[in-house]
């Protein structure tokens, strides 16, 4: 076998495009492995890792298109030459009775005059420029794309909110807007809380936990996650909040997000009490004495607790949260000692494999509390703590998969598992590992059904551990819902059947594995 690459300089492809081109190379006669992503230090760093970095790959900037292939050299070439086929098809739209598709938003707004809002996913270069246009026209804008300037998401958001407009980013991956999902959402029922979340996966996992205890939503407002920091001070936050507390429809709130600036803390608390509606502060790992002074306000530290509390708020029959978790997490420390007994002596460390960013924030915020020893990220709750290689796992460390390092020319992993299928086996070989923990994330948007694959390489980790002698336990939850395209139960219950624990939310799978790593370590 032998390593070929094929070099496109400054070629720029949408990721699902390389992925889908990179499914058929590794479909393809005699290819044992190949990768199609952009020359970025974290590619070359998994193509390295992988075995398909050659010095031509390994020369590239973060412009290139990087074509790889494994096989021997008849087959290699082939498939390089088949790749480039495929990249350079181009779709066509038209013919008899086909759908008129407008090139510009300005051509969008002048076929459809009743709509009023805007989705913008294009290369982020391009996307203030549309979202600009976007706001000229009065819309709304969901400003999927990232790798958008500060300057541009400020002058942007201030623009909006002094015309009335929401303008969701950069980098707002999820909203549920009049009942409608965008971007990675799941299907909820309608209902009386609304939210308003810098965070996608946090509005995911809260909105599901409120489905979960029978309660719906009436709007689901994602923010941008930079929305919170002092330079943006909060501005779509704030907007979003006050258009829950005017809403007619709206009887509860949860707000959600890494915690913020003190500045925007501060302008958020004004609001909250500006309006009278009960609402949920969730600022991860934040200070809950925020709301102290505050009647209509409730702080929290973890995403679990925010849709039971939103949850018991808007009627759930639910228990007094603090009991209701403290009676979970001692079920849970149960579970955990007698799963630590199947680990051997020298497995000890954590290993945390993401798709979702809060999810895995969330998981360190509980970590911190539980664990004795440090967990080191590349999206870490402080500085201190991160990685010195994403790419490489060391000690207990958990590592967001979603983090743009990882998505420049490649799919997010709610999209396209072969990244973490490819940690997954790499954790459950190293002699040290004891957990391996993830997410998996249904809903529209993601995969239609993570959990085939994902359990698969699961289930081939864990079998060849034990053929060296090793357990390894691997826990997850699933972020849906039982009306999500993917089901909630038939997707928990899949993964079970390939030999993964599944637990009732990822604050849930958090306990879990850190209670068996602290078990280990007594």
């Amino acid at each position: 076998m032998s390593v070929k690459v094929l070099i496109k300089t400054s070629e720029y492809h949408d990721s699902v495009s390389l992925m889908l081109v990179a499914r058929e190379l590794t479909e393809f006669p005699g290819v044992e492995d190949a990768s199609v992503v952009m020359g970025t230090e974290a590619n070359k760093s998994l193509l390295e890792q992988a075995g398909l970095l050659t010095p031509e790959a390994d020369a590239t900037t973060p412009n290139d298109l990087i074509i790889a292939v494994k096989a021997d050299n008849v087959v290699a070439e082939k498939a390089l030459e088949e790749a480039e086929k495929i990249l350079s098809k181009k779709s066509t739209v038209g013919g008899e009775g086909a759908e008129f598709l407008a090139k510009s938003v300005r051509g969008a707004v002048r076929s459809h005059p009743e709509a009023n809002m805007a989705i913008i996913s294009v290369a982020g270069r391009y996307a203030a420029e549309e979202a600009w246009e976007a706001l000229f026209q009065g819309l709304h804008v969901l400003l999927f794309s990232d790798n958008v300037s500060l300057e541009d998401e400020i002058a942007l958001k201030k623009f909006a909110a002094e015309h009335g407009l929401l303008l969701m980013g950069p980098g707002a991956g999820t909203a549920i807007i009049n009942g409608v999902a965008l971007g990675f959402a799941n299907v909820v029922p309608a209902g009386s809380v609304g939210i308003v979340s810098a965070a996608g996966t946090g509005l995911q996992e809260v909105s599901t936990l409120l489905a979960k205890n029978g309660i719906g939503i009436t709007q689901g407002i994602g923010t941008g996650g930079r929305d919170l920091k002092a330079s943006v001070g909060g501005i779509m936050m704030l907007a979003g909040l006050q258009a829950l507390q005017e809403d007619e429809n709206t009887h509860y709130i949860v707000l959600i997000g890494k915690p913020p600036a003190p500045s925007v803390t501060q302008l958020v608390v004004d609001q909250v009490a500006k309006g009278s509606k009960p609402t949920v502060m969730c600022f991860m790992g934040g200070d809950v004495t925020v709301a102290d002074g505050v009647k209509n306000a409730m702080a929290v530290r973890t995403l679990q607790e925010g849709g039971l509390l939103g949850a018991k708020l808007a009627g759930a029959d639910l228990p007094d949260i603090d009991a209701l978790i403290a009676g979970e997490t001692a079920d849970l420390k149960v579970q955990a000692d007698e799963l630590a007994t199947t680990l051997s002596d020298g497995q000890r460390y954590l290993r945390g494999l993401f798709s979702g960013g809060t999810l895995c924030y969330e998981s360190q915020v509980i970590w911190e509390e539980l664990m004795s020893e440090p967990v080191l990220s590349n999206a870490p709750l402080n500085k201190a703590k991160t990685m010195e290689d994403s790419t490489r796992s060391e000690g207990h460390c958990t590592v967001d998969l979603g983090e743009e390092e990882f998505t420049v020319g490649r799919p997010h992993p709610m999209i396209d598992n072969d990244l973490r299928i490819r940690r997954i086996y790499q954790e459950a070989a190293d002699p040290e590992v004891a957990v391996i923990m993830m997410d998996v994330v249904i809903g529209y948007g993601a995969h239609m059904d993570p959990a085939s694959e994902l359990g698969l390489a699961v289930q081939e980790a864990k079998a060849k551990a034990k053929a060296e002698g090793r357990e390894v336990i691997v826990i997850a939850s699933v972020t849906g819902t039982e009306l999500d395209p993917q089901g909630l139960t038939r997707q928990a219950k899949a993964l079970e059947r390939y030999g993964l624990i599944v637990c009732p939310s990822n604050a849930a799978a958090s306990r879990l594995a850190g209670m068996i790593v602290e078990k280990k370590a007594v």
